[in-house]
């Protein structure tokens, strides 16, 4: 038998057993206790650094841990074994801080002219789930069909199909339903499209409070809504505000961070965890958990009850659909990148584990290829591309950067393997946007002296997505770097200095830092974050030209997800991540999956269109594509080696 421990975490004061043999890292997973750990434990990302205070441990060398830190006690939780009791401290920069999750939760809403653009306005809830009262005459000898005949004969006057089904479990106990209620019941039908299905049956009338729950489920975040399904009334946003909707009240919002981040933060590195023994399993159901306690707090602080839940509509992108499912997606990430499938059964949400009844369904919305999934078709979906005559085009910037153009007629797809460098991976102080992240950054073109915004306002952790953004372009405009990423050699500031591995700026001093470490960015990230940027702009160059336009034949370019709405495009646009275009044709529609899927639950006709636009969307596969190397490798600059693609930019530059 293995020898049993107990581990203690500091700060959260948390003692939980252990098995000899076990890493700090496995403990921490398996009790819901979260480190930061970017590679799935491979112990390359260098991020799960935690002190260990008391206690014998064994500790593969790392090259993430300096010898001060080593002397000091820190290890790689990922590499480091237990072989007592142990007591271990988490670091502030290896934990999750959650209250960023709160601003993204009432900065997520579409904007206003989207809303006005009218893909919101008028809009008829015709739900996928719904609730009808219904009173039947009682069988009498001359009229003695079969119950549900009756009950199916009765409903054919307010359904615009007369082909009605129902369940086996449904029929199991209808006789008894419909005697209870004196032939006088509640039934909650479920649109199938040319059939309606008899998911539920309510002695008597109980057709006031309908909601349905739509969930984004994200590599990062799960993010949860509640809504409304009888409601045209004022809508809830964020902590309290409201704000005027015509397409269901918004009850309440909640989000958590995805539990699989503790396996890896990117798709691939959970698609190589899901094919170890037993890994799918616990994949699925670690997300299941957030799910579930999404939904149950959405419930709590909203006082609705279970009973209430007509249905759920799930939109994620195609890794995190098929381990959400279970479906093996081991495929997606092998040429030629074929996942299992593309467009998902319903289910029945309470046999994936989440609190509601038993005769609540769970849609998901459908897919296009292995890296273009059902949140980049909400999206679409949410942004009106598909409705518009004009040509836009929608980027979802995070990992795996997706891009889609076109319009009512046509869509190309593509996704470009970004990088996580806008996440904080590959970057040495970068992380995700929680407190004490450096946000916002100026550079003094005269004195190279930086001014920086953090998360919160707290002491500077690190630096998030969109600060990198905002600082490399302080450090071009101000002339520290070259077109290359290369910083000035003979720069008139002590903040250009020799690092360990290259030449690096210092944003904060030590002194100035929660972390108590100068917080810098060296050449080593420049290129990184450049390779990031490339290859955005360089899948967008490529479906441009794909379809025999230029950039300025584009009306609109529509910025999906959290980390887009805090970008700064003209920042964006000085180093070369978006294309030079007028100001007014961006918008930004924040958590368009999430948006995307609240309309799908209200009205079947937007699942029908869903369905349409993953079928008519053409993907293009960059990662053998010719052409999007070549795109790449002219994007690798400051802001393009083609000037003309950025006349305003070069314009003013021209003085540097």
């Amino acid at each position: 038998m293995p020898k049993e421990y107990r581990v203690k975490f500091l700060p959260i004061d948390r003692t939980l057993p252990a098995e000899e043999g076990q890493n700090i890292l496995e403990i921490a997973m398996q009790a819901g206790v979260h480190i930061n750990a970017s590679c799935g434990g491979n112990g390359v990302c260098g991020k799960c650094k935690v002190r260990i205070v008391e206690g014998d441990v064994a500790s593969s060398a790392s090259p993430k841990i300096n010898r001060e830190e080593s002397e000091q006690g820190f290890r790689l939780a990922c590499q480091s074994i237990v072989k007592s009791d142990t007591t271990v401290e988490i670091p502030l920069e290896s934990q999750i801080d959650k209250s960023i999750l709160k601003r993204t939760i009432k900065d997520a809403y579409i904007s206003s002219d989207l809303q006005g653009a009218g893909l919101f306005e008028n809009l008829r809830i015709k739900p996928l789930a719904s609730k009808l009262y219904i009173e039947l005459p009682e069988p009498t000898l001359e009229d003695n069909i079969s119950d549900f005949g009756r009950l199916a004969r009765g409903l054919s006057n307010d359904l615009p199909v007369s082909n009605v089904s129902a369940s086996l479990e449904v029929m199991k106990w209808l006789g008894r339903k419909l005697r209870e209620g004196g032939w006088k019941v509640t039934v909650t039908i479920a649109d199938r499209g040319d059939v309606y299905e008899i998911i539920h049956v309510e002695p008597g009338k109980r057709t006031t409070g309908v909601y349905s729950i739509a969930i984004d489920i994200g590599t990062t975040t799960v993010c949860g809504r509640l809504i409304d399904m009888d409601s045209k009334g004022s809508g809830v946003r964020g902590q309290g505000s409201e704000e005027k909707s015509a397409y269901g009240r918004i009850i309440a919002e909640v989000a958590d961070y995805n539990a699989q981040i503790s396996y890896g933060e990117d798709v691939i590195s959970r698609i190589v965890y899901a094919r170890k023994k037993g890994g799918l399993k616990k994949l699925q159901g670690v997300v299941m958990k957030t799910v579930k306690g999404v939904v149950n707090e959405l419930l709590t602080v909203s006082g609705i009850q279970a009973d209430d839940i007509s249905h759920i509509v799930f939109a994620g992108n195609t890794t995190m659909t098929h381990l959400l499912l279970g479906i093996d997606p081991t495929y997606i990430m092998l040429a030629p990148y074929t996942p299992t499938t593309t467009f998902f059964p319903l289910v029945n949400a309470h046999s994936l584990g989440v609190e509601v009844k038993e005769h609540v369904y769970a849609y998901t919305l459908p897919c296009v290829a292995s890296y273009i999934g059902g949140d980049i078709v909400a999206g679409v979906l949410a942004s009106g591309i598909s409705r518009n005559e004009k040509v836009s085009l929608f980027i979802d910037i995070g990992t795996n950067g997706e891009i889609v153009l076109g319009n009512k007629d046509w869509l190309l797809s593509a996704s470009c393997s970004a990088g996580p460098a806008f996440e904080g991976g590959g970057i040495q102080f970068g992380m995700r946007a929680s407190r004490g992240a450096i946000e916002r950054v100026r550079i003094n073109p005269s004195t190279y002296e930086p001014m920086v915004f953090t998360v919160g306002k707290a002491k500077p952790m690190g630096i998030c997505g969109s600060g990198l953004i905002d600082l490399v372009a302080g450090l071009f405009e101000a002339g520290l770097i070259d077109q290359k990423g290369r910083f000035k050699r003979d720069a008139p500031t002590r903040r250009v200095r020799k690092g360990a591995g290259s030449y690096e700026y210092v944003l904060c001093n030590a002194s100035e830092t929660e972390i108590g470490k100068d917080i810098t960015i060296t050449e080593i990230d420049l290129d990184n974050l450049m390779r990031t940027k490339a290859a955005m702009y360089a899948g967008c160059k490529v479906l441009v030209d794909n379809a025999g336009l230029t950039f300025r034949d584009i009306e609109k370019v529509i910025i999906a997800g959290g980390f887009g709405h805090y970008i700064n495009v003209e920042k964006a646009k000085i180093i070369g991540l978006l294309p030079e275009l007028p100001g007014d044709r961006f918008r930004f529609i924040g958590n368009g999956s999430l948006t995307g899927a609240h309309l799908v639950s209200l009205n079947g006709n937007f699942w029908s269109e869903a369905e349409k636009i993953a079928q008519m969307m053409t993907n293009i596969e960059l990662s053998s594509n010719n052409k999007f190397m070549d795109e790449f490798v002219a994007a690798m600059f400051l802001p393009h080696t083609d000037q003309s693609l950025f006349p305003e930019v070069i314009e003013r530059l021209k003085d540097i």
